[in-house]
């Protein structure tokens, strides 16, 4: 028995979905590009056996926590744990039934279909998940991961990973990084410089991370001048470490340049503990600003992720802090607010600047007329609520008309799942077959053109987009 038809997610027309399937085909075993993600990179350095499956599986998924929680699941009852270290729940097999309790609300939702996946192709489950046969597949799993071909290093190996990217802060010292780099393991997994801590003068911790940041390169950050070069010391230790990017989120991705006065008195703000929500707001444009010259200059690829409402719910991020499923998708808006840094940098031929969005009525009004101008950007694919089967359809359909194919960047999992990664990339290799599929049926283009855009968006275009190497012949045969 298995749970996956091979031919989910394309066209029941018949027609269209034989195209769809032999476009799927030719990049089903191409290595997976993975340039941008949260995979925490001690677990490959340790390379040490996972956990149980409801720690594997369940606590630390953000997707599966939220909908559980908002269906009535207490989140001590997944064993998420408590700020204040009230008791939770610590059977794992508790937590897992639970989760295969309400297994049918994920029906429909890419959560449900990474799962699936997961639970087929990765540990062999060959039966649904629900009540009844939740302690087999638990049991199942648990077999699975005491084996030496479940450590992490091994299924990074047999997902046919090409290049995983994991994600950095600044002050990182990235010893994680050395150490895989140092056990002759041929895996390849690279840092990225992800500065939004010490951006964030607000946050209650920037004070700590500007002096780990000051520690780790060895200047004395006391003014903006000695904060900028801190910052570029580290860019620099990056890139060493294997770096080929940068990361930044923000609430908007309003840009601006301050004067060097106001800065200055600004960041001196900051220091004294005496910043306001508008000097913060007046810094993260500034800073971007700051981020795209860095990147002109070390050519790292700068990639941008605004438009999220942190920790919405008070009461969650209070008693288990923050990143617990309560974020919200926020209105964006792009076209003025990028309109300085895209005029003092989009046309450098050296900057290559990758944006994300979470409203997706920027699509065609905003994102892709802007990357269909601007050399140096490119639109990074649907994220977080919109990585989905129809979300990623409405992406194509929205912006290929204005910007093609050629100034977007491919996929990428943005997962801290690691067993997840080979569905994420098989679900969007599914859905860009089926959207060539239905072009090349309808005669938008031909046959032969869908069988090279489908290789360029399963693999080249990241591998491109990220400065990950050299991309192969999109024309010739792949699987």
């Amino acid at each position: 028995m298995t749970m996956l038809h091979r031919d989910r997610y394309f066209s029941p027309d018949p027609a269209v979905r034989a195209l769809a399937r032999s476009l799927y085909d030719r990049v089903a075993s191409l290595p997976l590009v993975c340039p941008h993600g949260h995979v925490d990179p001690r677990m490959l350095a340790l390379d040490e056996p996972f956990p149980d499956p409801a720690a594997l599986i369940v606590i630390p998924d953000h997707y599966v926590v939220r909908m559980l929680y908002s269906q009535g699941v207490p989140m001590e009852a997944l064993g998420i744990p408590r700020l204040d270290g009230a008791p939770v729940e610590r059977d794992p097999r508790k937590i897992w039934q639970r989760f295969a309790d309400h297994f049918y609300l994920f029906r429909g939702t890419p959560s449900g279909a990474w799962l699936t996946h997961e639970l087929e192709n990765v540990f062999g489950i060959r039966e649904r998940l629900d009540s009844r046969a939740a302690m087999r597949i638990y049991d199942a799993i648990e077999a699975q991961l005491a084996k030496p071909e479940f450590r992490p290093r091994a299924l990074f190996e047999r997902f046919n990973i090409e290049a995983l990217c994991t994600t950095d802060a600044a002050s990182d010292t990235l010893e994680p990084h050395r150490q895989i780099q140092a056990s002759g393991w041929k895996g390849v997994v690279r840092p990225t410089f992800r500065p939004d801590l010490a951006i964030d003068i607000l946050h209650p911790s920037w004070r700590q991370e500007i002096e780990r940041v000051s520690d780790r390169s060895g200047i004395d950050i006391r003014d903006y001048g000695s904060y900028i070069r801190a910052l570029e010391d580290r860019r620099a230790f990056f890139k060493s470490a294997g770096a080929t990017a940068t990361d930044h989120a923000a609430v908007t991705p309003y840009t601006a340049e301050l004067s060097r006065a106001e800065v200055d008195a600004l960041f001196a703000r900051a220091l004294a503990g005496t910043a306001t929500a508008d000097d913060l707001h007046a810094f993260t444009g500034h800073m971007l600003m700051e981020m795209a010259r860095m990147s002109v200059e070390d050519g790292l690829v700068m990639q941008l992720h605004p438009g999220s409402y942190r920790n919405h719910n008070d009461l969650i991020f209070e008693r288990f802090g923050p990143d617990r499923g309560a974020d919200i998708p926020l209105a964006t808006e792009y076209t003025r607010n990028l309109r300085p840094l895209l005029n003092k940098y989009g046309n450098e031929p050296g900057f290559r600047l990758v944006i994300f969005t979470l409203d997706e009525t920027t699509f065609s009004r905003e994102l892709a007329p802007l990357a269909g101008h601007y050399p140096a950007l490119r639109l990074g694919p649907p994220w977080w609520f919109f990585d989905s089967i129809e979300g990623m359809l409405r992406f194509r359909y929205a912006v290929t008309e204005t910007a093609g194919i050629y100034n977007t960047a491919g996929f990428n999992d943005d997962t801290r799942a690691f067993p997840s990664i080979p569905a994420r990339h098989d679900v969007a290799r599914r859905v860009d077959a089926q959207f060539l599929a239905d072009l090349a049926s309808r005669h938008v283009i031909e046959q032969d053109e869908a069988e090279a855009m489908i290789v360029d968006l399963a693999y080249n275009l990241a591998k491109d987009t990220y400065r990950l190497g050299e991309v192969r012949d999109a024309a010739g045969p792949t699987a």
